[in-house]
């Protein structure tokens, strides 16, 4: 009798014991913030090789010296708002002749340090020119391409402004490709393009990595009359996107010196400055 009732006491305790854990694991869950919801970025802050770093890495990353190539390449560098205040005289007196910076991402938001980062690499002078931050979840090709332009990413036939840059990359909010079908991410990078064209009378520069290329347009071969800067953080310049030959701007490194994202413009200086001037 007594070891019936001894039993029935430890199965009572088991059941009780199952069910504060049951309880605990409850609560955990309720009030844990999601992994994946910490590590997404604030909207407006995504910037050029973002998505590059987290998906691409580095491919036998150089250290931030320049690739060896026996290719004549003109130095180049792109900023955006994490780099606030940039020591353009720094970089002129390193040999860096051009420079990128982000204006717009989106259709609302504009690099609060754009004019100081644009006019000051201008001051130094550099070839400037400025490129938009693609989220093709948030709004149509058509109208992202007037957002830029309105915002800083027009082009002048001054022989110191470079065409705008379309950064189109793998998205660093969420899906990839940003929630597009193939054929849907050509139509969107279309739309850009051709208003970009109507707007401004040249055609956009396209930023982008082989790999997200071939992800998300399924290696799409239409845009290779626009001129491509390619990213990839290697001591060569590797497998270009389908649909081009060649390559205008490639992004070697993301840790580079003064300022982490450096580039070669695939042409002397002379070359460089009749590309701004087209």
């Amino acid at each position: 009798m007594r070891r019936s009732i001894s039993a029935q006491h430890g199965r009572a305790r088991r059941r009780l014991v199952a069910s504060l854990t049951g309880l605990l694991a409850l609560s955990s869950a309720l009030t844990a913030t999601p992994a994946s919801a910490e590590s997404i970025p604030e909207r407006g802050t995504a910037y050029m090789g973002m998505g590059i770093m987290a998906h691409d890495g580095m491919a036998a990353g150089p250290d931030g010296s320049p690739p060896t190539t026996r290719a004549v390449h003109t130095e180049g560098v792109d900023v955006s708002s994490h780099q606030r205040e940039v020591a353009w005289s720094t970089l002129w007196s390193n040999g860096v002749t051009w420079a990128y910076t982000k204006a717009t991402e989106g259709t609302s938001y504009r690099n609060p340090y754009f004019d100081q980062q644009y006019g000051g690499a201008h001051d130094t002078g550099m070839i400037r020119g400025a490129y938009h931050f693609a989220t093709p979840d948030s709004g149509s090709g058509t109208a992202q391409a007037d957002y830029f332009v309105d915002h800083g990413g027009g082009w002048s036939g001054d022989g110191r402004t470079l065409p705008g840059a379309l950064d189109i990359e793998w998205n660093p909010y969420g899906d990839s490709c940003y929630g597009k079908s193939k054929s849907g991410m050509v139509s969107w990078i279309r739309d850009f393009l051709n208003r970009y064209r109507s707007r401004t009378g040249r055609d956009a520069v396209v930023y982008t990595s082989t790999s997200w290329w071939s992800s998300c347009t399924g290696d799409y071969t239409g845009f290779g009359s626009n001129p491509l800067w390619v990213a990839r953080y290697a001591s060569t310049v590797g497998e270009l996107p389908a649909g081009w030959s060649s390559y205008t701007m490639w992004q070697y490194t993301s840790s580079g010196q003064t300022v982490g994202d450096h580039d070669k413009f695939n042409g002397s200086a002379d070359t460089l400055r009749q590309f701004a001037d087209d």
